[in-house]
């Protein structure tokens, strides 16, 4: 089992106060976030929301969500949807992605899931705060329609192989890159950067993506 990070609860006098948060308790069913239909897409920490509005404007039929820790940008990148008129099909919510999800329903209900640079955790004593791991894993794999993807990347080789062990060991998943039995993709398929990736581009860093796929059930 994983540690769930401390979401932090502001009180009422807070510049935050009025974030949306995920709830606190009971299962939760994406349709009362994100009601209507069309494909839904879960970007696992958005942080300052440009790839969910990149992708807002690539995917104009999906229904988008994002699951922020930090209530600061989960609060600004809400409200910017919202006021781009988006509001109705994109939300960023205050939330531990890995508690939130073991929470979510119904099962086979996610179109895709997205990280993106994700851990930047380097010392020991902080690996209890690494999103990866098997409970998230879990609660993706239950929730992601058959066939749904899996889109991971990172500009760090060492998470890049973690990433690729711990997914690749899941017997749900299975590699969906460029080559088969590759889960490794040279290039981004889904028209949308997150501003780290626009960052890694322009720097010439060399960039790991990789997606997998859910087995049929």
């Amino acid at each position: 089992m994983f540690a769930p990070a401390m979401v932090f609860r502001p009180r009422p006098n807070h510049p935050y106060a009025h974030a949306a948060r995920f709830p606190d308790e009971g299962p939760v069913d994406i349709g009362s976030i994100l009601p209507g239909e069309g494909p839904i897409e879960i970007e696992i920490g958005p942080g300052r929301g440009g790839f969910l509005f990149e992708r807002a404007a690539a995917a104009p039929e999906s229904r988008l969500l994002g699951l922020e820790i930090r209530l600061k940008w989960s609060s600004i990148v809400d409200d910017r949807l919202k006021k781009q008129g988006l509001g109705a099909r994109a939300r960023v919510l205050n939330a531990d992605a890995r508690e939130a999800l073991s929470r979510l329903g119904p099962d086979a209900s996610i179109d895709t899931f997205f990280m993106h640079f994700p851990d930047p955790w380097w010392k020991k004593k902080h690996a209890k705060r690494l999103v990866m791991g098997p409970g998230l894993l879990d609660s993706i794999a239950r929730l992601l329609r058959d066939g749904g993807a899996f889109y991971v990347q990172t500009d760090v080789a060492e998470r890049a192989e973690m990433y690729e062990a711990q997914v690749g060991a899941h017997e749900v998943f299975e590699p969906s890159g460029d080559e088969p039995g590759s889960a490794r993709m040279v290039e981004n398929p889904y028209n949308a950067r997150s501003p780290r990736e626009h960052h890694a581009i322009a720097d010439g860093l060399p960039v790991t993506r990789l997606r997998y796929r859910r087995r049929p059930r």
